[in-house]
């Protein structure tokens, strides 16, 4: 890709050259040329690319929403990206579980569960269920915040035999990601 700075002919130029180009600017100022898109009329779309243009509208409608919020807007300030940009992305990218830290917990009430949870924007939520892994729940509930991407959960009731961890991360678009942890 060529860069060119300050040149005279483009600059703050937007609109199409014939049907050759279309020219438009960026939020940082940019001067971006490309290729005019050529669209068939008569083309067909397939049933993915259908489900691909529905995700695109919500993601869209969710941006035009979240855009005024301050997460959106913090995250977007000193980029080219806009706060509807950040939010439109949110929307598409899941919260990660990256780590379980399960070190201080023997099943014994009162004993943490350390959960590593990140997102490209914020995670909103973690929540865990623990059970016997036969479906009987001993307990439920939100995590808490903890020190950078780490989240605690606080057990308040022991537990022993076999135990299953079912785990869910939120972000602020309302994705979720699950994972699970089962002792034998």
């Amino acid at each position: 890709m060529a860069r060119n700075r300050n040149n005279i002919l483009i600059r703050g130029l937007t609109g199409s050259l014939g049907d050759q180009f279309v020219i438009r600017q960026d939020k940082a100022g940019r001067t971006i040329v490309a290729n005019k898109p050529e669209f068939d009329e008569n083309h067909e779309f397939s049933e993915r690319q259908k489900a691909n243009q529905e995700a695109f509208r919500e993601a869209a409608a969710y941006a035009k929403r979240a855009q005024g919020e301050t997460v959106y807007i913090d995250k977007a300030r000193g980029t080219p990206r806009s706060p509807y940009n950040v939010a439109f992305a949110d929307w598409y990218n899941k919260p990660q579980i990256k780590n379980l830290d399960l070190a201080d917990w023997n099943g014994g009430a009162g004993q943490p569960i350390r959960i590593k949870a990140i997102d490209d924007v914020q995670v909103t939520r973690v929540y865990i269920v623990i059970s016997d892994g036969n479906g009987t729940v001993f307990e439920q509930g939100n995590a808490q915040p903890d020190e950078a991407s780490w989240w605690t959960y606080r057990t308040t009731q022991a537990t022993n035999g076999s135990r299953r961890l079912q785990i869910a991360a939120y972000d602020k678009a309302g994705n979720k990601v699950e994972t699970t942890w089962q002792n034998n």
